[in-house]
């Protein structure tokens, strides 16, 4: 009798307890080992790139909760005349004074070199309490919520310049640049893909919901930035990088031959493309939806198929490993072109999806042959602020583009002819350069690269 008792007290229910724990956690845990797995490889556990990436993943989440709970206040909530002038409102409250502060970034991150880790922190940090402040905000719809999302806005393109100045010190002897490149973004779009339906989700529970989370993933980004390699703060041999060429000619963007001007040519473009399509589209596809669905349905599957094409150039770039930089430019220059002028002469849904795709595929491997440009051309001494400066001027580059997507009128034939307009002058001037400096081999003797 003792022994059947015993075989049913307690001790055999804190069994089963902890029986049913371990298998509830065991997916859980098997992902995270897995993430772990995948993030470390090839060396990036031992140099840091690893944490790198995981905190790029938590940033791109959380920065997908404040764009869900910015949509569903400023665009979503009010009918489309309303909603054009709320994000123009947006626009100028806070991208316009961006377009003034971007230029700022760049050099004034050049004079913290010793201090990336805390800075990068401060940019997490300053979100997360912007988060809560934005919470009240968009409850009410009030003027608040303007100065708080452009204070976000300067924290995140802080984040992204600093991200882009850290990745050189963290490279492991087996990845490339590009590669490593190509692994931070990657991270950021699938942490960007499992959020925003979590996001969508906490907003049916309330409008602030989304916001809450974002602070929880940007205190957490707030500790693991400091969690970096001492080796981030490092400054040794650094020195600022020139966008022009001065009297001396000292090493900068304009000095280390063509290609790396040439590439930072067509990027523009690229950039300038995608701010316009989100603008545009978004206003377009609420006022003329797909046939048979609602407006958010229609931008769904716009934004879905510009993440896939986005996911997929990242992937492509990580396989080519900065093979024919210039080459790959020229390359994207035309697909997305010929994407856009199809667009605008078979204008209609399924082209647009075509457009969205071509285009995130065209801007990532655009972007990532920019930076094996960069790291082929650009004297190590002054590759970090290169990074940085570029950055800030794709960021302004998107700010243009996102303008000129919200006066245009809600003609898609007009759109789209707009869209080729902006590719075709970013391969004007930058293919035939592009195709010169790769038949002289980049047109600068390439640096050695220890």
């Amino acid at each position: 009798m003792a022994a059947a008792r015993s075989s049913h007290g307690p001790g055999a229910l804190a069994r089963a307890c902890r029986a049913v724990g371990r298998a509830l956690r065991r997916p859980f845990t098997g992902t995270a080992r897995g993430i772990r797995r995948a993030t470390n490889a090839q060396g990036a556990g031992e140099s840091g790139l690893g944490r790198l990436i995981e905190l790029h993943a938590v940033n791109g989440a959380g920065d997908v909760m404040i764009t869900v709970a910015l949509a569903s206040t400023v665009f979503f909530s009010v009918p489309t005349d309303e909603a054009r002038g709320r994000v123009t409102l947006y626009l100028a409250i806070t991208l316009a004074p961006f377009a003034v502060l971007a230029p700022v970034i760049g050099p004034l991150l050049d004079r913290i070199p010793h201090g990336r880790r805390a800075a990068m922190a401060a940019a997490m940090l300053a979100r997360a309490v912007l988060a809560l402040g934005l919470s009240g905000a968009v409850a009410t719809g009030g003027l608040e919520l303007y100065p708080a999302a452009l204070g976000v806005l300067v924290a995140s393109k802080a984040y992204g310049v600093i991200r882009s100045a850290v990745v050189p010190r963290l490279l492991p002897p087996r990845i490339s640049l590009v590669k490593a490149n190509s692994r931070v973004t990657l991270a950021g779009l699938l942490a960007t893909g499992t959020a925003a339906p979590i996001g969508a989700g906490l907003h049916h529970i309330g409008p602030q919901w989304p916001l809450y989370g974002a602070c929880a993933l940007f205190a957490l980004g707030t500790f693991w930035a400091l969690r970096l390699p001492p080796k981030v703060d490092s400054a040794k041999g650094e020195h600022k990088a020139l966008m022009l060429a001065g009297p001396r000619r000292r090493p900068g963007l304009r000095t280390v031959g063509p290609s790396v001007l040439h590439g930072l040519q067509a990027n523009v473009a690229f950039r300038m493309l995608s701010g316009f399509l989100i603008f545009f589209l978004a206003f377009l596809l609420r006022e003329h939806p797909v046939a048979g669905q609602s407006a958010a349905v229609s931008l769904g599957v716009v934004g879905v198929a510009a993440g896939l094409g986005n996911a997929c150039g990242t992937t492509v770039g990580a396989w080519l490993k900065a093979r024919g930089p210039e080459a790959i430019i020229a390359t994207v220059l035309g697909v997305a072109l010929a994407a856009a002028v199809l667009a605008a002469v078979f204008f209609g849904a399924g082209m647009v999806a075509v457009l969205a795709a071509a285009a995130g595929l065209c801007q990532a491997l655009a972007k990532l042959s920019l930076d094996a440009l960069i790291q082929r051309d650009v004297p190590e001494e002054v590759r970090t602020s290169a990074f940085a400066r570029s950055e800030t001027l794709l960021q302004m580059a998107w700010v243009v583009g996102g303008a000129i997507g919200i006066v245009l009128p809600l003609n898609g034939v007009l759109g789209m002819t707009v869209a080729a307009s902006i590719v075709c002058t970013g391969a004007a001037v930058s293919v035939r350069g592009l195709l010169a400096a790769a038949r002289h081999g980049g047109g600068h003797p390439r640096p050695r690269v220890a």
